[in-house]
């Protein structure tokens, strides 16, 4: 930083006004979300916040691909074969923010990684949704994006066999057993972290309006605010994360946004709501259920030409394919209706300004810009590769459509072999994440489950 310059200069405006109107941090979180979506960085004093707005901040660009279990995976490229070299990180504009869970004042902020030669790293997944963001861009479109994340709140003790457990509820000192879908008195008995997930988030400027008890004892639903800015909506989805597991944390609990932490319950998923305003803010989606428009159509029509392909995006571990069972409100498919939780693209009821679709196939563990990149791919390939999705489904879409068999090897060969998949998010990316995700499954397959050992020890 120039010797005389003040933190105003240096910091974005937006940056430098939430820093006024905080309490001054002690530290400073730098968040390099990961292409799992963990958050990985470093934790800075409130001194050397402007030298890292003027000077960037090193960090291994390995770290981009780092698999879940926290190494650095040599098949992608960039690590012992580049050095491990150091990138230039800096902050995202108008993402610092205080962390009000923390017992001392503190601030957190996103980071962006530079590629060493005067742009972006293009792998970054929230790089890879700004690429398909210039599409929408080129036909004049504005995506109006908007993210549910379902998750549960678990007894923060394992079982002695190791397995979660629900928490115990805080107003009936009972482990949650019943399963009551949208029901009050689970909302009013976890209000204690309803209530303070809510203040976070408004201290935060995090958009969120709703949370509802979901289908499982212990399962919650929070919703974000649409917004016209994709990537800020997927911005908020990742800091909710955050918020949510520390705020659970702090109280005791622990929140999970595993894809399916009990093989008897419901799975917890991510869906994307998306309409589309064209120049004049029209909703080019807007239409009546007795008569779809042709923009739904291709738009949901190139969402199935292109799920397959992207199916590594929205199911990404071992664990996810776990959620894919029938009757769970899980699309096993691809098809499509209006007002319809078993079809995998629903067109959620309201008047016709407002029509969206909501893309219901990713699960909660997904990471949030590549599911949002992923969608609106879709919706993007069908605008511009025009197709008949079929009719809509009404009634039970379980009943009267084939069911898909997933598999993470397949989805892996898909992954890494698409055309569509390297045009539209970049082939560097595309080699990244599937080495990634290919080292994360050998990584797997290598390990001997209990269930191994119950059926095969004595039996065979």
């Amino acid at each position: 930083m120039p010797p005389h310059a003040t933190t105003t200069e240096v910091l974005e405006p937006r940056d430098a006004q939430a820093l006024a109107s905080m309490p001054s941090p002690e530290m400073i979180d730098l968040i390099l979300p990961d292409m799992n979506g963990l958050l990985r960085g470093k934790r800075v004093t409130r001194d050397a916040l402007e030298k890292v707005y003027a000077n960037g901040v090193c960090l291994p660009m390995s770290l981009i691909a780092t698999d879940v279990t926290g190494n650095t995976v040599e098949e992608t490229g960039l690590g012992y074969d580049i050095g491990d070299e150091d990138r230039v990180c800096r902050p995202v504009p108008g993402t610092l923010r205080p962390i009000p869970w923390s017992d001392r004042p503190m601030a957190q902020c996103l980071l962006q990684m530079e590629d060493g030669q005067g742009g972006l790293f293009q792998a970054n997944p929230r790089e890879v949704l700004k690429r398909v963001l210039k599409g929408f861009e080129a036909h004049g479109l504005t995506p109006v994006v908007a993210v549910e994340l379902e998750f549960y709140l678990l007894d923060q003790q394992l079982t002695p066999e190791g397995r979660p457990q629900t928490s115990i509820n805080p107003c009936t000192g009972q482990r949650n057993r019943a399963t009551q879908v949208y029901y009050m008195e689970d909302l009013n008995d976890y209000q204690r972290f309803t209530d303070t997930v809510a203040e976070v988030c408004r201290y935060q400027g995090i958009p969120a309006d709703t949370a509802v008890a979901e289908y499982a004892p212990g399962q919650f639903e929070i919703n974000l605010k649409h917004r016209k800015d994709a990537l800020a909506a997927c911005d908020d989805a990742l800091l909710l994360k955050r918020a949510i597991k520390s705020v659970a944390q702090k109280q005791g609990l622990l929140a999970s946004f595993m894809a399916k932490p009990f093989s008897d319950q419901a799975g917890s998923g991510t869906h994307i709501h998306v309409s589309l305003l064209d120049k004049d803010g029209r909703n080019i989606l807007a239409c009546a259920p007795d008569a779809p428009c042709d923009a739904l159509k291709h738009a949901v029509h190139g969402l199935q030409a292109t799920s397959r392909d992207c199916m590594l995006l929205f199911a990404p571990h071992a664990n996810s394919y776990r959620r894919f069972v029938l009757n769970a409100f899980v699309p096993l498919n691809d098809c499509w209706g209006f007002n319809n939780r078993t079809v995998a693209m629903r067109i959620p009821h309201s008047d016709a300004a407002n029509t969206r679709i909501e893309h219901r196939i990713a699960g909660a563990d997904a990471n949030p810009y590549l599911v949002t990149a992923a969608v609106l791919a879709g919706m993007l390939h069908g605008l511009e590769n025009p197709g008949d999705p079929g009719p809509p489904i009404v009634g039970n879409a379980y009943d009267q459509s084939e069911h898909r068999e997933l598999f993470w090897r397949d989805t892996l060969k898909d992954f890494m072999t698409s055309k569509f998949v390297a045009e539209a998010f970049g082939e560097g990316f595309q080699h990244i994440y599937g080495q990634q995700k290919l080292k994360e499954l050998r990584s797997f397959q290598t390990e001997v489950t209990t269930l191994e050992i119950e059926w095969y020890l004595r039996q065979i």
